[in-house]
């Protein structure tokens, strides 16, 4: 059996549209191991969202297969919590009531008292305690955010997605949600695919960073970013991470053909 939580393998994939079949993914192959965290980088359109609609069992390919826990995925899996660039909190709740949303819809043995314990020691994680009556309108960008991390992670997912979840927001709060990402999953452990254009987010959160090729996308390169432990925001300005961030902007100009196809230095 695989040590692999999340595979992928030999997936194909293509929109059909007025003007015929649209080409998003060819033959991509990525494995993600138990507890491995895995970001996902590549031109824009080249189909990274669709690969994270794949893996939650929301789409099915045209070729190829997808995995989790060494099953076959066919359809929706109640197993994968998703967090997207907008949070999609709902007014008419509070806070913690849009925190314990899944939990109305996933099965779950928890009892209502166990459950609004769980949503509100994940809103204490990240720094909202005490914001739980509020609703979202009385929230700042990065609160919401964090609420809505909070609520991809209430009913204990295996596998969290995260598709440019920090997208829009500034650079000072990104980078403290990145770090807040860190403090998640020390406590919330769990197999995360990040989908993100900010190659600097990709090396602090994750522990390889694939490189997908221009539409229909392959995994052109992966990035071992080799760091244990915790991190801390100054490690992205060394020149390890100099060297890291180098070598995946050049991936990143092969994929749009504006360099040759030599691996960087």
């Amino acid at each position: 059996m695989s040590d692999h939580l999340i595979e992928i393998k030999g997936v194909t994939h293509a929109y059909q549209t007025a003007a015929g079949p649209l080409p998003v993914l060819r033959d991509l192959n990525i494995a993600v191991p138990e507890g491995g965290f895995a970001a996902v980088v590549g031109p824009s359109g080249c189909g990274k969202s669709t690969l994270t609609r794949l893996i939650a069992g929301l789409m099915k390919p045209d070729q190829g297969e997808v995995w989790l826990h060494g099953e076959r995925v066919t359809g929706p899996r109640s197993t994968v919590g998703m967090a997207f660039q907008n949070p999609v909190l709902l007014e008419w709740r509070t806070i913690l009531q849009n925190v314990l949303l899944p939990l109305e819809i996933v099965p779950t043995r928890l009892d209502r008292r166990a459950q609004q314990d769980r949503a509100r020691h994940l809103l204490s994680l990240v720094g909202l305690e005490g914001f739980e009556e509020k609703r979202p309108s009385e929230l700042s960008g990065g609160m919401r955010q964090r609420a809505s991390l909070c609520r991809a992670l209430v009913h204990q997912p295996d596998v969290l997605i995260l598709d440019e979840p920090f997208g829009a927001l500034d650079a000072f709060t990104r980078e403290d949600l990145w770090q807040t990402m860190h403090r998640l999953k020390a406590e919330e452990p769990f197999t995360g695919v990040l989908i993100t254009h900010d190659l600097r987010e990709s090396i602090f959160l994750a522990d390889e960073v694939f490189v997908l090729s221009g539409r229909p996308a392959t995994v052109q390169y992966v990035l071992d970013v080799e760091t244990q432990g915790a991190r801390d925001i100054d490690q992205l300005y060394t020149a390890k991470a100099a060297d890291q961030l180098n070598v995946l902007r050049h991936q990143i100009a092969v994929a749009q053909g504006r360099a040759p196809a030599e691996a960087a230095e």
